[in-house]
């Protein structure tokens, strides 16, 4: 089939610690990242680049560089210029060699990345322009629709150029038959309506974008939850069926917010989940 897969680092973030541990003391959370002085810890926005069949289908784009630098600062977005664009670059190629663009949903440190760096004066267009844009239907539905818990966290924007580009697919349930046979999606409602987390079938076995289900190696322990997430005890749920799943077929999970960790493979010693054979980068 002749798959391959490569991390692609995004522009980093500084969120508050509290928001993204919920419920979890911060004596404890402390043991796994080190706040800075404003309490906020550090976080990727990662990518997932995978080349199958002469195509090249991306997996989110990070939250990109489309705020303005008021805006910037309070979202804490360390870098102004688009580093993802910067990462395709390294690989040789551009924004317009993307043949697909999957969301698992678009708050807009996972969507944001598809508009065009912040200039004054011009307001952002869409990157991309090759590519299809795959979005769950129940996620694109959230975010024209947004409940005020969340309203701020999409840019209404995005999802304006995404219709009026003529290349958005919304899918429902697990059939990935829009990026292949080396795919399949799995949905979760804990953290958002419709949260789509595709899984690839590597030589190496399953490989599954996690998102904001598990964004990074802390979340892997069940009971550990950001305050961002809209049903916790379902994403508690999700996760354990998500991960019974894939530590029985001998998955490895993605991630996309982890500061040091892109991948690793799931382990299970009889009480909890974990990850070993960790990679800084694909």
């Amino acid at each position: 089939m002749g798959l391959t897969v490569a991390s692609l680092e995004g522009n980093t973030q500084r969120l508050d610690g509290g928001a993204m541990f919920g419920n979890v003391p911060k004596a404890l959370w402390t043991r796994w990242i080190t706040p800075d002085a404003q309490n906020r810890i550090p976080l990727a926005c990662r990518a997932l680049l995978v080349e199958v069949d002469g195509r090249r289908i991306l997996f989110e784009t990070g939250i990109g560089a489309f705020f303005e630098p008021t805006l910037r600062e309070r979202f804490g977005v360390v870098e102004p210029e688009h580093r993802l664009l910067a990462s395709l670059a390294a690989r040789g190629l551009s924004h317009e060699d993307i043949d697909g663009v999957v969301l698992s949903h678009l708050h807009f440190d996972h969507a944001g990345g598809l508009l065009t760096p912040w200039t004054e004066g011009a307001e952002s267009d869409l990157l991309f322009p090759n590519a299809t844009y795959v979005v769950g239907k129940e996620a694109w539905e959230r975010a024209l629709h947004p409940h005020p818990r969340d309203r701020a966290s999409f840019v209404p924007r995005v999802q304006e150029l995404l219709a009026a580009s003529g290349r958005i697919v919304t899918v429902e349930g697990t059939d990935a038959a829009v990026l292949g046979p080396a795919f399949r999606f799995h949905v979760s409602h804990g953290h958002t309506p419709g949260l789509l987390l595709t899984e690839v079938a590597t030589d190496d076995g399953p490989l599954v974008f996690a998102g904001d289900l598990i964004p990074g190696v802390p979340w892997v322990h069940l009971p550990i939850t950001m305050g961002y997430d809209r049903y916790p005890e379902l994403l508690i749920d999700e996760k354990t069926a998500l991960l019974g799943d894939l530590y029985a077929r001998g998955g490895s999970l993605f991630f996309t917010h982890d500061a040091q960790v892109a991948a690793g493979r799931l382990t299970f010693d009889g009480r909890k989940y974990g990850v070993t054979d960790t990679r800084e980068a694909l």
